[in-house]
């Protein structure tokens, strides 16, 4: 009795045992387990934290490209304007003087529609004559050139008008000049001053009178 006993007993211990070995070997599988699921969440988490963080470095390079462009188109536009506008200054500088020599050479054209033909071969009218060629030749190296007025039509952009009267020819047309003008590099510098028809016929008005 006492050995089946003895028996019964270990074959309980051996089954224990047994139970344990299966109870740990269960416990190591989900631990297993689950530490394969942490890994993965967490790579999943890793991966997702490492697409925002590309994302956003991805946004942050577009920006700053976007502003360097802008900042370059702004500084050369700056470049080119200041290049134009340095250029017209060169152009344009000696404006004021260019302005004198014009007032000189209106005074030139008053004196030489005064002089008579039999005067043309005289010494004195030659000389004035040639320094108004070389008066001439100087404006047109400054490229300044005169407005023409001749059988023109009023332009308030090349003309000013001081007088409204009445012509032969169509109205806004230029009857007479009282001062010439002149453009210097395509800009006018000094708009021509002329007498500009209202239209009417000098008969007309004498009628309406």
């Amino acid at each position: 009795m006492a050995r089946k006993k003895l028996k019964d007993q270990a074959k309980h211990k051996d089954k224990a045992r047994k139970m344990n070995e299966f109870k740990k070997n269960i416990d190591i599988e989900d631990l297993d387990s689950k530490e394969e699921s942490v890994k993965e969440e967490t790579n999943t988490e890793a991966e997702e934290n490492t697409e925002k963080e590309e994302s956003s470095v991805d946004e942050q390079v577009a920006l700053w490209k976007d502003k360097y462009l802008r900042t370059m188109a702004e500084f050369e536009n700056y470049r080119r304007r200041s290049i134009k506008e340095k250029s017209d200054w060169l152009k344009n500088s000696n404006e004021r003087i260019v302005l004198s020599i014009c007032d000189v050479m209106d005074n030139f054209e008053r004196a030489m529609e005064q002089m008579q033909e039999e005067h043309s071969e005289d010494p004195f009218i030659k000389g004035i004559v040639q320094i108004k060629k070389q008066l001439d030749n100087i404006l047109e190296k400054e490229n300044v050139k005169k407005i023409e007025t001749e059988d023109a039509v009023f332009d308030p952009a090349m003309h000013e008008a001081l007088a409204h009267i009445p012509s032969d020819k169509d109205e806004n047309e230029i009857v007479a000049v009282i001062q010439n003008g002149y453009m210097m590099n395509e800009k006018v510098i000094r708009a021509a001053r002329v007498a500009v028809s209202n239209g009417i016929k000098p008969e007309n008005k004498e009628e309406n009178n």
